[in-house]
């Protein structure tokens, strides 16, 4: 694998093109963001995500993240029905070739910082430069 740089879709202000001209960048790491949270994935979809990055010369990696329905993080009775499509999207994925998931298993939020001006040991804070 290349360096990688996460892609936003097709509404990502930063376009493929752009993303192929980073010295050394060839892969990218992308989502099916128009999908509702626990819907399967097909397999056609994310192959229409890999296509569309081919094109573009750069090869799909990576993708971050399917995104994990609420039941499951929260333990509802109706958990089962979204890990077997979580599972069945993580099969597709497999299917159209790409080896790598990254995932967020955060309750509530996709994920969240706790306090944004912590300071750490250092003493810096996201506004220290």
């Amino acid at each position: 694998m290349y360096p990688s740089f996460r892609w936003f879709g097709k509404e990502d202000p930063i376009s493929l093109e752009y993303i192929g001209q980073i010295p050394g960048v060839k892969d990218v790491v992308g989502s099916l963001f128009e999908l509702p949270v626990g819907e399967i994935w097909s397999v056609a979809a994310i192959k229409e995500l890999k296509n569309g990055v081919e094109v573009a010369g750069l090869n799909l990696s990576v993708i971050e993240s399917i995104p994990i329905h609420e039941d499951i993080k929260l333990g509802k009775n109706t958990r089962d029905k979204w890990i077997d499509n979580y599972c069945e999207s993580i099969r597709h994925m497999g299917k159209a070739g790409i080896p790598v998931l990254c995932y967020n298993f955060m309750p509530v939020f996709d994920w969240v910082r706790t306090d944004l001006e912590h300071p750490l040991e250092d003493g810096a804070t996201p506004e220290a430069e």
